[in-house]
């Protein structure tokens, strides 16, 4: 992204994982940040990282679930950066895994706000500011997951809800055309999080097989997340997926 500005970005989910370490690689590439995420102490442990090292980066409380903590999170950066360049839409949630049949309501219900609802507001609330915004445009990175694609055994919530992000990507990449807003989708699958032990220790697959995945390193997410955000608005990756190298995605199960 090639502008004659500071680049600004919003960073959902940002207190942890993911989030945080792409936090921390876009300061880096010179962005100035607005964290969101529920927790304020782990949003306050990202911007201090990025302070060290010579970053600048807003701590903004957020549920990304309520239109009004969103709309609110979005003008605070407006406010303090004086415009929106990227938005990461990474915050996401799982629920406990389940056949089909035994879904639960509330599991089901809670992955859907948050992964769906919760994305949609900030890409409303960030192609609201894109498009009227002087000079305009920017970009959306949606944080999709190789669920987007295939799903994993008795895991409907999540995948159910990550094939709703591919639309949600989709149907900004037409509506934006017209306010150089340009949206993407990377779909990650294993990496190195809080997470990777179980991956490790073995995980089910569809043949009722239980495999041990490899996974990646972090650093390659980060590098994945930058290259996308560093092309001009005349440049898109409309679907990048970034995996452990055997990572059984292909032919799953």
């Amino acid at each position: 992204m090639t502008e004659g500005h500071n680049r600004v970005a919003i960073v959902t989910g940002a207190g942890s994982g993911i989030g945080r370490v792409c936090s921390i690689g876009l300061a880096k590439a010179g962005f100035s940040l607005s964290l969101l995420g529920r927790n304020a102490g782990r949003l306050e442990e990202t911007a201090a990282i990025i302070a060290g090292n010579g970053g600048n980066a807003l701590v903004i409380p957020t549920d990304v679930t309520r239109e009004d903590d969103v709309e609110r999170a979005f003008l605070q950066t407006v406010d303090r950066f004086h415009r929106l360049d990227l938005l990461f839409n990474n915050a996401g949630t799982a629920s406990p895994k389940a056949e089909f049949g035994d879904v639960e309501m509330r599991h089901f219900a809670r992955v859907l706000s948050t992964n769906v609802t919760g994305a949609f507001l900030c890409a409303r609330a960030a192609f609201r500011l894109m498009s009227a915004q002087d000079p305009k445009g920017g970009r959306i990175i949606n944080n999709g997951s190789v669920s987007a694609q295939a799903p994993r055994l008795n895991g409907a919530p999540y995948t159910i809800s990550k094939h709703a992000i591919t639309g949600l990507t989709k149907q900004l990449s037409v509506d934006g055309r017209a306010h150089r807003i340009a949206c993407g989708q990377i779909d990650i699958g294993n990496a190195a999080t809080a997470l990777s032990a179980a991956l490790i220790s073995g995980v089910p697959q569809a043949d009722g097989s239980v495999v041990s995945e490899p996974v990646m390193p972090l650093e390659s997410v980060v590098d994945a997340v930058l290259f996308m955000a560093g092309l001009p608005l005349e440049s898109n990756v409309q679907f990048m997926t970034i995996m452990a190298t055997n990572m059984p995605l292909i032919g799953r199960g």
